[in-house]
């Protein structure tokens, strides 16, 4: 029977970039219903997939990206959010989850069609990830609560459209896992 993953979007980052200043109040709001989706998720042996920006670094791996995180001046918005063992990691080079990775094929593997997307930035990589997920064929919730914004005018709008063209359930992080 198909199933549920979580994606975790972007939000192993140094946030050493132009837009960090009007993001991070976002991040440290979203935070708690992020941890709080991981901690469910886990509990309940729902796959948790981390697919996050290689931030130009092409030689780099998943641990030298936490790591890079870990040691930048943010850390504390990184620290609970640490991959577990069980844990996949997909390095992406652009905004979608799926432009030029392997997640379609582990999805498949582990027969899942349907994602629940939490991360950043919801106006830009949750909304890119939702319609590359909507144009698979897959159902997606958003965790609303679980995603953090640079313009929040612009993160309503990318709901809205989520919601609207793509047929997601935006909800609360506590409904998000079915």
């Amino acid at each position: 029977m198909p199933g549920t993953a979580l994606v975790v979007i972007d939000m192993i980052n140094t946030y050493d970039h132009e837009d960090a200043e009007l993001l991070l109040p976002s991040v440290a709001r979203a935070l708690p219903a992020v941890v709080d989706l991981l901690e469910r998720a886990r509990e309940r042996e729902i796959p948790v997939i981390y697919a996050n920006d290689n931030f130009g670094r092409w030689r780099s791996h998943h641990g030298e990206i936490l790591q890079a995180a870990l040691a930048g001046p943010h850390a504390e918005l990184v620290e609970p959010l640490r991959p577990d063992e069980d844990s996949y990691f997909i390095v992406k080079a652009r905004h979608s989850v799926f432009y030029e990775t392997p997640l379609e094929y582990l999805l498949s593997t582990l027969d899942a069609d349907h994602l629940v997307l939490c991360g950043q930035v919801t106006e830009q990589c949750v909304l890119y990830s939702a319609l590359d997920a909507h144009t698979r064929h897959l159902s997606i919730t958003v965790a609303r609560d679980a995603v953090a914004h640079i313009h929040e005018d612009l993160a309503d709008a990318a709901l809205r459209m989520m919601e609207i063209n793509m047929s997601a359930r935006i909800v609360p992080a506590a409904r998000a896992l079915r």
